[in-house]
């Protein structure tokens, strides 16, 4: 993902285990979750169900602080997991909005996972807590369990009750639940966030944000969960309900694209690689640019960046190096420190004297793009001709992406040219919108960011910390 402090921030990553024999689930879990790391860096857990008995683990940091080697030891051996890796898009970070949640209840235990963000999740709330629901959360995960412990008493089996419980839902969710004997993934109708499926060779089944993870735990991937599917996985096998499927128009986010997901990763059949490759030589096409060297921002401007270079025939080049120790958990520095240069640093031999495109995923606020321009300027480069892998920013999204106002969106106030002299850069150029749906090959895709056009009714508050005010503030 790109270093930029103004940029969007990652979605969050589940990942699940089943198997018919107790294996170490634990483990394969903590490499799954390393694997989906990019995706959020606020929190992570894991639990684990060893014949019926829930273990768990969770705090906030990062994948590697939260999971010593001594925390994996304690786990036992176990046919089912349930893990996640947090960014929070709605709720704050504290460690009460740690996931997965667990739940008990008259009909057993459950653990649920949720990556995505509830639309409508102000309005579900509200109903909730009017018939004495009590909230010890400020997420909208945890909306979404008490709905399936609510359907729970009513329904023949935990499947069903994630059926009726998510019918309510508006938004994106893709969510990986686990009970005493089975665990149950599904995916919102419109298919906004990625979630797959595969198998180990011991047949252990694996669900998880993105194909990346299945590799990392030996998995062969076999498919994406499609849009409005669920799986249920148990000892009887794999069984697939597709009553919501169809019900809504499928709306893939192109954000997981250009940003959110690893670039080795596969989504709905497209690979993340070369669709940012693709980026960039539509950009090459849209906006030429006379330079010396083509060069990224690290890492999600990589890829474009080569795309740019092979379509213009402007050698691509290594002008920023990023720092691979430091995650977004860091203590920003104060005073005349400046937090870009701690992250990212220029190479001067590749920059110096140079007419520079310069190729990034995206422009927010644009403060971080001219700092980056500024070292770039420092380290000697003549010209600095900036493309970006997205269209400008001008609506809020409420589906996962971290823009809930249109307050600090650069492109809402300025425009292109206005854009190109803040950040300091000689000429710039962004992906038109109408060339977004040929980054996947397919029209059924959400960018609403882009061009207002929501598949969802607009939330009536879209606050990050709605649920965190004081009840005179909503």
């Amino acid at each position: 993902m790109s270093t930029s402090f103004d940029k969007l921030h990652e979605e969050c990553g589940v990942f699940g285990v089943f198997a018919k024999d107790p294996v170490p689930a634990a483990e394969m879990a903590y490499y799954g979750l390393y694997a989906l790391q990019h995706r959020g860096q606020e929190s992570c857990g894991i639990v684990v169900n060893d014949d019926g008995i829930f273990r768990s683990h969770k705090d906030v940091g990062l994948v590697s602080d939260v999971f010593p080697r001594e925390v994996l030891a304690s786990f036992p051996a176990a046919t089912m997991a349930v893990a996640h890796t947090r960014y929070a898009t709605t709720g704050g970070s504290g460690r009460s909005n740690v996931q997965p949640i667990e739940v008990n209840h008259q009909k057993g235990k459950m653990a649920l996972a949720h990556n995505g963000n509830i639309s409508n999740a102000a309005e579900l709330r509200s109903a909730l807590e009017l018939t004495g629901a009590i909230f010890h959360t400020t997420s909208d995960t945890e909306i979404i369990a008490y709905l399936v412990t609510k359907e729970r008493l009513l329904s023949p089996s935990i499947e069903d009750a994630v059926s009726r419980a998510v019918a309510s839902l508006q938004g994106a969710f893709s969510l990986i639940v686990m009970s005493a004997q089975k665990l149950i993934c599904i995916r919102d109708p419109h298919g906004f966030r990625p979630l797959c499926y595969g198998q180990t060779a011991d047949g252990t089944y694996i669900v998880a944000s993105e194909t990346c993870a299945l590799h990392a735990v030996g998995a062969t991937p076999i498919r994406d969960v499609e849009p409005g599917e669920m799986l249920v996985f148990s000892r009887d096998g794999v069984v697939s309900r597709k009553e919501h499927c169809g019900t809504a128009p499928v709306r893939h986010c192109i954000f997981e694209y250009i940003y959110f997901a690893r670039p080795d990763s596969v989504i709905d059949g497209v690979s993340v690689h070369a669709a940012r490759l693709r980026a960039g030589e539509i950009l090459a096409l849209a906006h030429p640019a006379d330079a010396d060297i083509v060069i990224g921002v690290p890492d999600s401007g990589l890829d474009a960046a080569i795309g740019y270079a092979r379509a213009s025939g402007i050698p691509y080049g290594i002008g920023l190096i990023k720092n691979k120790y430091i995650g977004r958990t860091f203590i920003k520095p104060s005073g005349r420190m400046d937090a870009v240069k701690i992250k990212l640093a220029a190479v001067e031999e590749t920059v110096r004297n140079k007419r520079i495109v310069l190729i990034d995923d995206s422009i927010v606020r644009g403060t971080t793009c001219a700092h980056i321009v500024r070292m770039l300027r420092e380290a000697g480069a003549k010209e600095i001709h900036m493309r970006v892998t997205a269209p400008p920013f001008l609506h809020p999204c409420y589906y996962g992406t971290d823009v809930d106002s249109e307050d600090n969106l650069i492109a809402c106030k300025h425009t292109v040219p206005e854009i190109a002299k803040i950040i300091g850069v000689d000429t710039l150029g962004y992906l038109p919108v109408d060339e977004l749906p040929g980054l996947c090959g397919s029209a059924d895709i959400c960018s609403a960011c882009f061009d207002g056009s929501y598949p969802t009714p607009v939330p009536s508050d879209t606050r990050k910390d709605r649920f965190e005010q004081r009840l005179s503030e909503r």
